[in-house]
Formats: C-alpha cells, sequence, structure tokens
C-alpha cells in the first residue's frame, strides 16, 4: 500500500433491503489511522452504510481495502481484512458472560496467552468490565454491554473499527467516557474509526473529516473543523 492508498476506499455503493436501494453511489476513505464520522438524520442510510461495509448486506459498486478490491465480503472475510464492527445496539452474546464475549471476539488471534493478554488489556482500559469479568452479559448495565462490544470488537487488533451509533439510549457521561476511551485506543494503536453518530458534537471533537448523508447519498464532506464553522451544520445537527 502506497502512502496515498486509502487503507478503506468505497466506490459507487449502492446497498439496501430486498428490492429497495437505501443507498445509492457512495464514495467514502478512511485513511490509515484516520477517524472519519459519518453524520445524518435518522433514515438517512448510515446503519446500512456500515452493514454494508462490514459484510453483513450485499451491495454493488467496490470496496477496497488496501487498493484491492474486496468482492462480495462476508463479515469474517472483512475481519480477515482488519475490519471490526461494533452494531448498533450493543453486539454482545447476551447468554455468555464478559470473558467468553471477549474471548470469541479474539479471531486472528492463535496463540492462548496473546488471547489472555489482550483480555486483561481491556480489563485495564474498562475496569468495570474487569469487575464484571464472570457475569452474563445480557444482566449488564446499557453502558457496560456497550464496553463489551467495544473491547470484543477490538480484540482481534482491527485496523479499522465501524462504530454504529454507540451513543445510542446511555447517559451523557458515559457516551463522552465511551469517545474519550475511542481516541486514546486510536491515537495509541493507531486504529482507523468510521463512526455513524447522532451526538455530532461528541464525534466531531475526535474526527478528522466528515460526511454528512442525506437520503442515502453523500451531501456534503470536509474536515470537522470546517464542519464545526458551518451555520447550517451547526443549526442541524450541533443544536445552536
Amino acid at each position: 500500500m502506497t502512502a496515498a492508498t486509502p487503507l478503506l476506499e468505497v466506490r459507487g455503493l449502492r446497498a439496501g433491503y430486498g428490492p429497495v436501494n437505501v443507498l445509492e453511489d457512495i464514495d467514502l476513505t478512511v485513511g490509515e489511522g484516520e477517524v472519519v464520522v459519518v453524520l445524518g438524520a435518522n433514515g438517512a442510510g448510515k446503519t446500512t452504510l456500515m452493514r454494508a461495509i462490514s459484510g453483513l448486506i450485499s451491495h454493488t459498486g467496490e470496496l477496497l481495502v488496501d487498493g484491492d478490491v474486496v468482492r462480495n465480503p462476508r463479515p469474517d472475510q472483512m475481519l480477515g481484512h482488519g475490519v471490526s464492527l461494533v452494531p448498533q445496539g450493543r453486539g454482545t452474546l447476551t447468554a455468555l458472560n464478559v470473558r467468553d464475549n471477549l474471548r470469541v471476539g479474539a479471531t486472528g488471534l492463535a496463540d492462548r496467552s496473546q488471547v489472555e493478554t489482550e483480555i486483561d488489556r481491556w480489563f485495564s482500559i474498562f475496569p468495570r468490565l474487569g469487575e464484571r469479568r464472570e457475569q452474563i452479559a445480557g444482566t449488564l448495565s446499557g453502558g457496560e454491554q456497550q464496553m463489551l462490544a467495544i473491547a470484543r470488537a477490538l480484540m482481534s487488533r482491527p485496523r479499522l473499527l465501524l462504530c454504529d451509533e454507540i451513543s445510542l439510549g446511555l447517559a451523557p457521561i458515559i457516551v463522552q467516557d465511551l469517545f474519550d476511551t475511542l481516541r486514546e485506543v486510536s491515537a495509541e494503536s493507531g486504529t482507523a474509526l468510521l463512526l455513524v453518530e447522532q451526538n455530532a458534537e461528541l464525534a466531531l471533537a475526535i474526527a478528522s473529516r466528515v460526511y454528512l448523508l442525506e437520503v442515502g447519498a453523500v451531501a456534503a464532506s470536509g474536515s470537522a473543523e470546517s464542519f464545526r464553522e458551518s451555520n447550517d451544520i451547526r443549526k442541524a445537527y450541533l443544536g445552536y
């Protein structure tokens, strides 16, 4: 991969459900170690975009990782390319305990000692998970389940983490902590982030670039700074 080649590139992506296309001709890039946010109102197609990129639903158009086209990807194939998803609505295995959820996420770590080292790392980053390591995931609070979903997605040491509305239904102080952790993880490990988020203020605070989706198409894109300075964006997404 050359310096100019994006880690992820989406070209002319179309995706939807059955005969109905939700997304039309989406172009998007994420560079190595970059933090990119996708903003948009409910129904704009943000979750459909994440599902298509992660291989959960089929698409037309091109999806490239390191400049190579990935054809008809499945979630396990995208994990093999270093792309992991934190889905909307948590994404934990509710019948398993916390430690076993993390073990399930350790795809690609063949060495058992590596898996245990990585689990201990996430227990240090999220101490509450360490305190609840034997607790069944379905009995955790919403915030704790989201911590677990993030940690599980990062257990495979992905190069790109897709996060779909991680703030949904959580108290503001928990959301702030989650975003602070994502910022630190990205800075320390070089993990790129693609965030779909309605909490625009927090997302823009950690992102370098932004895409705005409206009715299944990219309506605008640019630097996070330019979006923060836009009167229209502030009124529509930041509330001032």
